[in-house]
């Protein structure tokens, strides 16, 4: 059930265990299998990894989208996701349904830059996104972004705001 009050919402996304678990005040509301970086842990630039520390969520993308929308830059294609289309294009990395882009709140861990170059994570446009159905959960397979299967990220997307505190954490 959705409550009204999403203020005392707060995601804990555990790389270790592949899962995204909503928490409303000290209460866990729901654990979700996810998917993340198949090049693992970091924060840089290019990198293809999973930002670790504290976010939020800066933006939500696609709400009253169709379930399976396909989203190119962030804009709705107006196509479904089905098999046949990923056939014709077989290259993309599918962001379906929803996106709930990530801002970096720690200056040189995933905000700004360091030492080895650019580490933002909102100008990495991390996302948390569906993705399709043929997709393995459980297991890191993203170009860095949080993968959640589709039912699972509508859901999620009505019980968070713009704000909402992430946090990214190794283990």
């Amino acid at each position: 059930m959705i409550s009204n009050d999403q203020s005392n919402v707060r995601l804990i996304i555990d790389i270790a265990q592949q899962t995204l678990t909503l928490y409303r005040q000290q209460t866990k509301i729901r654990c979700y299998t996810i998917s993340t970086a198949k090049n693992g842990i970091g924060s840089q630039q290019d990198s293809g990894c999973t930002p670790l520390g504290k976010h939020a969520i800066a933006q939500k993308i696609g709400v009253d989208q169709p379930i399976n929308s396909v989203f190119v830059g962030r804009v709705p294609t107006g196509e479904i996701y089905d098999p046949s289309l990923a056939d014709k294009y077989p290259d993309r990395d599918w962001i379906l349904s929803r996106i709930l882009w990530l801002r970096g709140l720690e200056t040189g861990i995933n905000k700004g830059s360091n030492d080895q170059g650019g580490c933002d994570t909102y100008e990495r446009y991390i996302y948390i996104h569906g993705t399709p159905d043929s997709e393995p959960m459980g297991m890191p397979y993203s170009h860095g972004c949080i993968r959640m299967r589709n039912q699972d990220i509508i859901e999620l997307f009505t019980q968070v705001i713009e704000g909402t505190p992430v946090s990214i954490v190794a283990a």
